[in-house]
């Protein structure tokens, strides 16, 4: 087969296969240092940076890092804001998009126009801000869950997906005597698994990444996921009296946060990495098929 391939198809074919060498090493070697680092003796890391040593490793950031019931918190409230998150994002996305892939509904295209518009011009942070407070919902898990669980782009791909359905599925089961919400749930749905996974994946690791919104209406501590935990950690280097101790040096203290830095950045990472194998078989198959038909 390759002998078939001309000189320029070659070197194309090898550009390409450099190409995703580099991305794949520039992609590895930082999670390898991450990972490395987490298990660092800190002053062994601070002075002479990464080894493969065992005897320069330890598990003491992660002792430390188990020990802070903050840290614990924030990792379960960041679990909840994510899955109830994407649950629902995925939920009104189907409730939304299925209407709109049908021909004969009216006003269509008006409806889809408001929908557009509305991915260009928002109302802006303290709008949003004043609209969260008089709804009541500053200081609770809502103000996280319900402000942006509408997504335009997710509607879109979603209406795309089932407008690429066979619509003589429907129209059988509209001879068979089922009504619209019977044939979305019991027809449509079904096969709609590949792009309702995708969809999860997307609302669920943006969630999970999120910290701002948690930044601007959550102030109960108990509340806060673990992004606002990271935040002190990795950008103020602030970790808890809990991890540092009471009569821990300043200069201990620093190795100490940048010990707790790696290992947080692991823990944190951990729920994506487990959950993308699962959704994978579901991943390029959603993608490709909610994008090729406009």
């Amino acid at each position: 087969m390759n002998s078939a391939l001309s000189k320029i198809d070659r070197q194309i074919l090898w550009l390409n296969r450099v190409i995703v060498t580099f991305l794949v090493v520039i992609t590895i070697v930082p999670l390898i240092y991450v990972l490395v680092a987490s298990f660092m003796d800190p002053a062994t890391l601070i002075n002479k940076g990464i080894s493969f040593n065992p005897k320069d490793w330890t598990i003491q950031g992660y002792q430390r890092v188990f020990a802070d019931d903050s840290i614990l918190r924030g990792f379960v409230n960041s679990l909840f804001y994510s899955f109830s998150f994407s649950l629902l994002t995925v939920f009104i996305t189907m409730i939304t998009a299925y209407p709109l892939s049908r021909p004969n509904l009216a006003g269509k295209k008006i409806i889809m126009t408001f929908f557009v518009i509305t991915m260009f011009v928002g109302g802006g942070l303290i709008p949003t801000y004043l609209l969260v407070k008089n709804l009541g919902m500053l200081d609770s898990v809502w103000a996280i869950i319900i402000p942006g669980a509408i997504n335009v782009w997710n509607i879109i791909l979603a209406r795309t997906y089932f407008s690429a359905l066979p619509k003589e599925l429907s129209e059988a089961a509209t001879i068979d005597g089922a009504n619209d919400l019977q044939i979305l749930f019991k027809v449509m749905l079904p096969l709609a698994k590949p792009i309702m996974f995708v969809l999860f994946l997307y609302a669920f690791v943006g969630q999970w990444n999120s910290y701002f919104d948690a930044m601007i209406y959550i102030k109960d501590p108990d509340l806060q996921p673990l992004q606002l935990v990271l935040r002190n950690i990795l950008i103020q280097n602030q970790p808890s009296q809990d991890m540092v101790g009471a009569n821990t040096a300043m200069a201990e203290m620093k190795q100490i946060a940048e010990l707790i830095k790696y290992a947080t950045i692991v823990i944190s990472s951990l729920p994506l990495i487990i959950m993308y194998p699962f959704f994978q078989k579901y991943f390029d198959k959603g993608v490709l098929v909610g994008s090729v038909k406009g």
